[in-house]
């Protein structure tokens, strides 16, 4: 589940900082997370179902001992619960895609968001992956937006302001003839999914976002989510939930759970 666009104002206060303990019961839910992924990328190809692959997940995340984080969401745009363990957002569609019985087709694209809680913490992770064969310029977008979140990660250091990432990522993306979604944006993490401070992928000082700094044991979720066409989102659907482009492009969606140490971003969704 994303966080939606930040509102105005400075914002430090609410942050939670996470002691050793804390981090370390984190990376075993990304662990769990980052399980779920890996069997994605084994099972994502033509003729498959997004509902296969939820199936797959619930099932897994069930015998890891852990609680499926976006199942049960409510929202007050949708007309329903979320009714799945995994977000799957096919092509246009950038977040929130509820799993189906429709077969992924060959030339798809399909961003798949995990969110998993074990032992009282939370982890958090996506990818967006390639159904057969895509086109080239498909897959630019795809190595564009995966490598915008390894510049946000190579950013992270204590004492910078959030907005000088904020801003890497952006012109990292724009230079490629993409755009950075606005309206949707990551988290801090914790004991909960959403934890302040908001983290937004794009600086605009017009907007007067909040801002932050980074500081030791800080832990955000970071997810970049890009657009081969305009920024602008929509949702898709009288339902509520799936957001999609407003031109019908395609866009993808990375991210991580990152906890922030003295020497940069120690990553607690990458399996380690």
């Amino acid at each position: 589940m994303k966080e939606r666009r930040p509102g105005s104002q400075m914002q430090q206060s609410g942050i939670i900082l996470k002691s050793s303990r804390e981090i370390e019961l984190m990376r075993s839910a990304g662990r769990v997370v980052h399980d779920v992924l890996s069997m994605m990328h084994e099972h994502v190809k033509p003729g498959i179902t997004t509902a296969q692959l939820n199936e797959l997940a619930e099932a897994y995340i069930a015998d890891s001992g852990g609680t499926a984080l976006f199942k049960g969401v409510e929202n007050p745009q949708a007309k329903f619960p979320f009714p799945a363990a995994l977000c799957t957002s096919v092509n246009e569609e950038l977040v929130h895609g509820v799993p189906n019985d429709k077969p992924l087709q060959d030339g798809d694209i399909v961003g798949i968001d995990c969110g998993v809680k074990l032992a009282g913490y939370c982890g958090d992770s996506a990818s967006t992956f390639a159904v057969g064969m895509i086109t080239p310029e498909v897959q630019r977008l795809l190595n564009v937006t995966k490598q915008s979140l390894a510049v946000a990660i190579e950013g992270i250091r204590p004492g910078r302001m959030w907005s000088e990432v904020a801003r890497e990522i952006q012109s990292y993306v724009e230079s490629e003839g993409f755009s950075v979604v606005r309206e949707f944006v990551g988290h801090g993490i914790g004991r909960d999914l959403h934890e302040e401070p908001k983290v937004p992928n794009y600086w605009d000082k017009r907007q007067k976002q909040p801002d932050f700094e980074l500081q030791e044991n800080m832990v955000i979720a970071v997810e970049p989510m890009v657009n081969m066409g305009s920024s602008a989102v929509e949702f898709g659907d009288k339902d509520g939930w799936v957001v999609v482009t407003r031109d019908r492009k395609f866009c993808a969606h990375f991210e991580h759970t990152l906890a922030v140490t003295k020497s940069g971003a120690d990553l607690l969704t990458d399996g380690h």
